[in-house]
C-alpha cells in the first residue's frame, strides 16, 4: 500500500529569556504541502479560547497563521510578586498535522485566546469548533462544511457545497452560492438569529422553527400542515394518560422539495433569503 506524506509540524517555544509582551508578538505561520495536491482537502481546526477565519483561494497548500491576544485571565501568583512584572507568553503552541490530504490544527493553550488565520485550496472540506472568545468565518470554500460555536458568532460568505452550521448564544449567517444535490443542511441557534441566503433553484424540503421569533423568507414556501407528524404516549395501560403532541415547526418545499434543510432558532428569527 502506498505510503501517504505523513507532516507533523509542533510549533511550542516555552519560557524565553526575554520574551516579549503578546502585543509585540508576530503570528506563527507554518505552510502544509499536501499529500496529493490533485484532490480536494478536508481541514479539522478546534480552539478552546479564540476564533477561526477560513479562506479559500487558488493555491495548493494550507497556509496557517496563529496569533495569540494575551492571557485571557490572570493566574493567581504562588509567590510575592511585589516590584516584579508579569510576562505573557506570546506563542500560541500550533500543532498542525496532514496525512492523506487531512489537516489537523490545535493548539496547546487554554487560558490564552488565539486566532486562527487558515488558507485553503477552493475546493476543501471543513470542520471548525470554537468555545470561547472568537467567531468562525469562513469565506468562499466549496465543500462540506460542519461548524460548531459555543459562545461566538458564525459567518460563512460565499459557500458552495454542503453546511452544518451551529452557534449557541450568537448568530448563523450564511450565504451558499451552490448547494450539493442530494444532501441534507442545518442551520440552528439557541440565543441568536439565523439569517441564509440560499440559490433562488434550490430544491428543497424545509423544517423551520422559531420558539421565541419570528420566520420571514422571499422563497415562496409551500407549507404543509400533514407533514407534521404527531407523537403519540399510551401508558394507560399501566395507569397512565395518553398523550399526543406535535413539534410546532413549519413543515414545507421550496421549488416542489428535494433533501431536508433545517433551520431552528429557539429566542432568534429566522430569515431565509433568496439568492442569485
Amino acid at each position: 500500500m502506498k505510503r501517504y506524506l505523513r507532516t507533523l509540524i509542533l510549533v511550542s517555544i516555552l519560557s524565553l529569556a526575554g520574551i516579549l509582551c503578546a502585543q509585540d508578538s508576530t503570528p506563527e505561520k507554518v505552510t502544509i504541502t499536501l499529500s496529493d495536491p490533485s484532490r480536494p482537502a478536508s481541514v479539522n481546526a478546534s480552539l478552546m479560547e479564540g476564533g477561526i477565519s477560513v479562506t479559500g483561494y487558488e493555491g495548493k497548500d494550507v497556509i496557517v497563521e496563529a496569533k495569540p491576544r494575551g492571557t485571557r485571565r490572570e493566574a493567581k501568583a504562588t509567590e510575592k510578586t511585589e516590584g516584579m512584572k508579569r510576562l505573557i507568553n506570546p506563542n500560541a503552541g500550533l500543532r498542525v498535522t496532514e496525512e492523506n490530504n487531512h489537516v489537523e490544527i490545535r493548539t496547546s493553550s487554554f487560558t490564552q485566546p488565539v486566532d486562527l488565520t487558515i488558507q485553503v485550496p477552493v475546493k476543501t472540506a471543513l470542520k471548525l469548533n470554537c468555545l470561547n472568545d472568537g467567531d468562525i468565518k469562513v469565506t468562499r470554500v466549496q465543500g462540506e462544511i460542519e461548524v460548531n460555536n459555543t459562545n461566538g458568532a458564525v459567518s460563512l460568505t460565499d459557500v458552495a457545497g454542503s453546511v452544518v452550521a451551529h452557534a449557541l448564544n450568537e448568530d448563523v449567517v450564511v450565504s451558499l452560492t451552490e448547494a450539493t444535490p442530494g444532501k441534507p443542511m442545518s442551520f440552528s441557534s439557541l440565543n441568536g438569529k439565523i439569517d441564509v441566503t440560499l440559490p433562488a433553484a434550490i430544491k428543497a424540503n424545509v423544517v423551520i422553527k422559531s420558539d421565541n421569533g419570528e420566520i420571514f423568507s422571499d422563497f415562496d414556501v409551500k407549507v404543509d400542515p400533514s407533514a407534521r407528524k404527531p407523537v403519540v404516549e399510551d401508558s394507560r395501560g399501566k395507569g397512565g394518560k395518553y398523550k399526543v403532541t406535535t413539534d410546532g415547526a413549519v413543515y414545507g418545499t421550496i421549488n416542489g422539495g428535494g433533501p431536508q434543510i433545517q433551520f431552528k432558532a429557539f429566542n432568534g428569527d429566522i430569515f431565509i433569503r433568496k439568492g442569485k
